[in-house]
């Protein structure tokens, strides 16, 4: 697969110094005269997720393992920014699976969370992502993945709610398919 080429960091800043005309600032004004180029570097960070692929980020960190019992990593901060409305959406992740012969190295889940995290995205495509990039790359015989975030889009502008938090969850392999695995792994998290 083609790697996506970097953003145009000059054409970013022009197209927000443009923004910044159009809500009835002065660009130039001593607050503002860097923003253009600050916010062209963030926004190229906070999307280097469309930049990077599964098998990069996991980079061959795969271990044998004698066991198929259950491991969890959980309390992954993420932070995104929702594809409708570009703003931010944060919060924290679970993930949980049982291995069959290997298991990845512990970061490499945290760093496929930032990947998927990375991108715009909405909650409930992210946390599919996510669980089928670790069912794939581990050979799990099931994976759970739960998020928990907070919306700016909701909290900031619209129905102005900022306690809201939205949970969503995806199981695959035995954690759809045994009761008794899926609820381990809830009481697990918490």
């Amino acid at each position: 697969m083609k790697k996506p080429k970097e953003p145009n960091q000059k054409k970013i800043a022009a197209l927000v110094k443009s923004i910044l005309i159009e809500l009835g600032e002065d660009p130039d004004r001593e607050g503002l005269k860097k923003t253009p180029e600050r916010v062209a570097k963030s926004l190229t960070f906070l999307t280097r997720g469309y930049r990077q692929n599964v098998k990069t980020v996991v980079n061959g960190a795969y271990f044998t393992s004698g066991t198929n019992h259950m491991v969890i990593l959980k309390d992954i901060e993420l932070y995104s920014m929702c594809e409708h409305h570009m703003l931010p959406f944060y919060g924290r992740c679970a993930i949980g699976y049982i291995s069959k012969g290997k298991v990845l190295g512990v970061s490499k889940l945290a760093r496929i969370v930032d990947m998927f995290a990375r991108r715009l995205q909405i909650q409930e495509r992210m946390t599919e992502e996510i669980a089928n990039a670790v069912m794939a790359e581990s050979g799990a015989e099931g994976v759970g993945v739960v998020i928990r975030a907070k919306h700016l889009c909701m909290m900031m502008r619209g129905v102005e709610k900022q306690n809201s938090e939205m949970t969503t969850s995806a199981v695959l392999g035995s954690f759809r398919s045994d009761e008794k695995v899926r609820q381990e792994f809830l009481s697990l998290i918490g």
